[in-house]
């Protein structure tokens, strides 16, 4: 079974096809500046063939016919044609309360994807687009829909429930609803098969840290807590993101600093977090980099960034009835030894006892502990692979096993 996987941005598509007898992957690749006349197309084989390329991609359907062009491209493609996919699997970031599983898409599926635009109005349409642009080049192939909301439909109502007018909730479904929930989900399982449990007999603390952040308590198996809100913003301190912050601030602001509602939404999604606080770029190495010459404002933000996660697992520690290990995942958590050693010293008062050396070698791929043997909750680095788990539930769907 080839199995495709699609991921929409507003302009921007990743993909990866699958061979799902020993899931391997075939072929990935992404296309850039979706929108654009400048689009740039990049693509890498199983055989080591990369192409990369400048394409006209004025909307996300004809950044698909590139795609699928490469494809079955004679000289450096991987399939003879398109009806050689046997399912596609599409990233949707919101479902809201309606779906807690992924669905094979009809049009009562399109119609909630589209009901959700005003919830997720940055990565719904640009979902949908892929979908429709996907449905167009093979109609009779079936299509999954993997919501990014649904592992997170297991928290319960205190934890999800805001304490403002029940109006709010029952006539605009104002609540907790979080996201990154399919890197979660795979974090989960893959931790629990290494530390020999069952899925749902496993209780971890699990940090996706990566530009955005989100971090999940997890007991038995299910999600029962989250740090983002109704919108990815709330939470951890992110590359561009403010995180946590007292909501009147946004009013102290267009009252005191004179900004718009959309001036102040733009400032604490895009030019706030570690990016707002230390006047550096975005990207992590910058910022170390940063601060090993002295910038007093890019230590600063690093600092607030650790203490966040910090306080979230301390938070976490107190709400599950055991810990059975912290998870550091995403491109910070699998790859920034600093941040990791920084974490865990925090957390010492827990008894997590940092191995040093195991820490330094948790690089590019690493996957196990790096805490030491008498550490009472370990402390374990699990690459995310959230691309792989959509193509596993889009695969147990069209062969009817869910």
């Amino acid at each position: 079974m080839r199995t495709f996987i699609v991921n929409c941005g507003s302009s921007s598509i990743k993909f990866k096809l699958y061979d799902m007898a020993d899931e391997s992957v075939l072929a990935s690749g992404q296309v850039e500046r979706v929108g654009s006349t400048a689009a740039v197309l990049h693509y890498r084989s199983a055989g080591g063939v990369k192409v990369t390329s400048e394409v006209v991609a004025a909307d996300h359907q004809a950044a698909m016919r590139h795609v699928f062009g490469q494809l079955v491209d004679p000289v450096t493609g991987v399939l003879a044609g398109l009806g050689e996919i046997t399912g596609v699997g599409h990233r949707v970031v919101h479902a809201g309360e309606r779906y807690s599983d992924s669905v094979l898409i009809d049009d009562e599926v399109v119609r909630v994807i589209e009901d959700h635009f005003p919830l997720s109005p940055l990565h719904n349409p640009p979902n949908l687009a892929g979908i429709r642009a996907t449905l167009e080049a093979m109609p009779d192939t079936p299509q999954v829909a993997v919501f990014d909301t649904a592992f997170l439909a297991t928290l319960p109502r205190r934890a999800w429930m805001y304490a403002t007018p029940m109006e709010w909730y029952e006539k605009h479904r104002v609540r907790k609803y979080g996201f990154h929930g399919t890197s979660h989900r795979y974090i989960t399982l893959r931790t629990a098969k290494l530390l020999g449990k069952r899925p749902d007999e496993v209780n971890l603390i699990t940090c996706h840290l990566g530009n955005g952040c989100s971090m999940t308590a997890v007991a038995d198996g299910a999600a029962v807590d989250h740090s983002m809100g109704m919108t990815p913003l709330a939470g951890l301190v992110m590359g561009t993101r403010s995180g946590d912050i007292d909501p009147a601030i946004v009013f102290h602001m267009m009252n005191v600093g004179g900004l718009t509602a959309a001036e102040v939404d733009r400032e604490l999604n895009k030019n706030s977090g570690l990016l707002g606080v230390s006047g550096v770029t975005n990207d992590l190495r910058d910022r170390l980099a940063a601060c090993d010459g002295g910038n007093e404002r890019a230590e600063l933000a690093l600092e607030i960034f650790r203490y966040r996660i910090i306080h979230y697992i301390g938070a976490y520690h107190a709400i599950l009835p055991s810990v059975d290990a912290i998870v550091f995942s995403g491109g910070i958590g699998e790859n920034c030894r600093r941040t990791r050693a920084a974490v865990c010293e925090g957390v010492a008062s827990l008894g997590v006892r940092l191995d040093a050396a195991a820490n330094d070698s948790a690089v590019g791929g690493f996957e196990g502990p790096i805490t030491t043997g008498d550490s009472r909750i370990p402390v374990w680095v699990t690459p995310t692979d959230e691309e792989l788990m959509i193509a596993r539930d889009t695969k147990a769907l069209v062969d009817g096993n869910r």
